[in-house]
């Protein structure tokens, strides 16, 4: 189910699917970096602005899906206009920056962003843009990143599959609201 915050910026209605905190499990595979298993967690938060914070930790899981040791770690600012365009700006801690722009889709959770512009330091590795698709699924928020660096043509690269991380406040507060539902269950579907 997706939520909108009564405190949410209107502009950002949008973008409301992408909310809260999100954990689950991926794959990385791009030549010349180490094929694995990750682990991750991503928050999409809001302070009443018009913007979306984005905050996303990834770690290396072994076989049995225990954490090895962190891979990736991004945080970013998106933004939507009234025409559904997507803006991102990204920053990795491998030393890149990016600023990533795209749309929604029409009738649909899903968000398309390409890089328009990446800034690197010296200690990062090849990187010369990529593309995302995000979407929400039944539920879950889903999603592939392309790659592409001067030696190897855009291609996919990583992938995941998240679910939402519900509160103990969140249960506690829906738990309230079943007070309100008749005693037999069955009654509650006439």
């Amino acid at each position: 189910m997706i939520e909108i915050p009564s405190d949410l910026n209107p502009d950002l209605v949008p973008l409301a699917f992408l909310l809260g905190t999100w954990e689950g499990a991926g794959v990385s595979d791009f030549p010349g970096a180490e094929k694995c298993n990750f682990g991750q967690s991503a928050t999409f938060s809001h302070d009443g602005r018009d913007f979306i914070e984005y905050v996303s930790h990834t770690w290396v899981l072994d076989s049995k899906g225990n954490k090895v040791r962190p891979l990736e770690t991004e945080s970013g600012f998106w933004r939507v206009d009234k025409d559904r365009k997507v803006e991102v700006v990204m920053v990795r801690d491998s030393g890149v920056v990016e600023v990533w722009y795209g749309e929604l889709a029409d009738q649909k959770p899903q968000i398309d962003l390409v890089t328009d512009a990446v800034a690197r330091t010296a200690a990062s590795g090849p990187y010369s843009g990529g593309k995302r698709l995000y979407g929400y699924v039944k539920g879950d928020l889903m999603w592939v990143g392309e790659k592409a660096t001067p030696e190897v043509p855009l291609r996919p690269y990583m992938s995941a599959q998240l679910k939402k991380v519900v509160s103990p406040e969140q249960v506690e507060a829906w738990a309230k609201d079943l007070g309100d539902l008749p005693d037999d269950g069955i009654a509650f579907f006439k």
